[in-house]
């Protein structure tokens, strides 16, 4: 039986789906966590309903990936690794470079490797786990699936910034957006909800979780984004402030004696958005625990998170000239009713009606508006792996 893997490997962690080529359903799946730490474990599903785990150090991802292969082996996930046939990679920051999915070479890696720059925290990432992948599966077809492919289609008034234009013809200086491959399969998903072309739609899709981002899709393709240069801009997120002053930075770093630009970075990356203004955690569900008893700042955090949501919508409907369908995905656009209800209340001017009993669905793929509302807003929960799976299926079918 040939199979695929899709990977999305970060820092410390390695998340995976093994997929059947023939009817396309998942084998397995799951994580290998703590990578380069104590207490590392590997969490396996698999089957009807079963599960694998093993903890015990992992030193690097080499390790991580030689003992996954191992198990799957050992579960008869796998009979033999030759019939993995492709691996697909996520890769957040592809730049100008890439704007489809590319078989991975020599020169494919150069480049991810130079575009680390966009997204320091994840390419260097991605790339020990293709790394290790051509290591251990040298016969399978590597595909790199990049997040910021989807957004290439922006028209320039909405990617470049109104900085010296030199510095886009020669740095590379715009914005390339993330979550590409989740506002791409939302916006499908979405379209097959409403039972329209999805060339036909204005959409807003809402990727809200520990990192966020909220695209205007237009007749199927990405319109304007709210990530910029880098992930750390637009909206607020777990620990990331989202748009903020430039000059806010220079300011800070003379009031805090900081000595790089990088220690600021990292601050604006690390140490705000949820957890910088509410000081209580990074985790949304932890943030509304601590403002429903009470805690001022928690309930400033969600304050200003919705403030960011609604302003990136109220811009990309007034951009595309109205909107037929917005969609809540992502951790918290998933999970939290919350979220969706708020938002949904601010839009009543237009004519969004909220269904209590839909929106209280959290996870599940639904319409969540009222049957009388202007604008159909949905809960979509993303699979970036199916949507990667799909680039490696097109690719392998190519080569075929």
């Amino acid at each position: 039986m040939e199979k695929i893997m899709i990977i999305n490997s970060g820092s410390s962690s390695l998340k995976f789906k093994l997929f059947d080529n023939e009817d396309r359903q998942v084998l397995a799946s799951g994580i290998l966590e703590r990578i380069g730490l104590s207490g590392s474990r590997l969490k396996l599903k698999y089957g009807l309903d079963k599960k694998y785990e093993l903890t015990q150090d992992i030193t690097n991802h080499l390790q991580a990936i030689e003992l996954l292969l191992k198990v799957l082996k050992e579960l008869d996930i796998v009979t033999d690794l030759s019939e993995i046939k492709g691996v697909g990679h996520r890769v957040v920051a592809g730049g100008e470079y890439f704007s489809r999915p590319v078989v991975i070479d020599n020169d494919v890696i150069k480049k991810i490797k130079e575009l680390a720059e966009l997204a320091p925290l994840h390419n260097p990432a991605n790339l020990n786990g293709i790394k290790a992948f051509r290591k251990y599966l040298p016969q399978a077809t590597a595909v790199a699936v990049f997040d910021t492919a989807f957004h290439q289609t922006l028209p320039e008034e909405n990617y470049l910034y109104s900085t010296p234009y030199e510095w886009y013809e020669d740095f590379g200086v715009r914005r390339y957006g993330a979550h590409g491959i989740s506002h791409e399969y939302v916006a499908h998903e979405a379209a097959k909800l409403m039972g329209r072309p999805l060339t036909e739609l204005k959409l807003i899709t809402c990727h809200l979780g520990a990192g966020a981002s909220i695209t205007a899709v237009k007749n199927g393709r990405s319109f304007d984004t709210s990530m910029g240069f880098t992930p750390l801009s637009g909206l607020q997120m777990a620990t990331r402030a989202g748009d903020v002053d430039i000059s806010l930075a220079n300011y800070m770093m003379k009031k805090l004696e900081l000595s790089s630009m990088s220690e600021m970075v990292y601050l604006l990356n690390e140490k705000s958005g949820f957890l910088g203004v509410s000081g209580v955690s990074a985790d949304m569900r932890d943030v509304e625990e601590a403002a429903e008893t009470g805690n001022k700042r928690a309930q400033l955090a969600i304050k200003l998170f919705y403030h960011n949501i609604l302003r990136y919508v109220g811009q990309y409907i007034t951009e595309m000239g109205g909107v037929d369908g917005i969609v809540f995905t992502g951790g918290i656009g998933e999970n939290s009713p919350e979220t969706s209800e708020e938002i949904m209340k601010k839009l009543a001017y237009l004519g969004v009606t909220l269904n209590e009993t839909e929106n209280k669905k959290r996870g599940q793929k639904t319409i969540i508006s009222g049957p009388d509302s202007a604008i159909t807003v949905m809960r979509i929960p993303t699979d970036e792996e199916y949507m990667i799976a799909q680039n490696v299926w097109e690719i392998l079918d190519e080569k075929a």
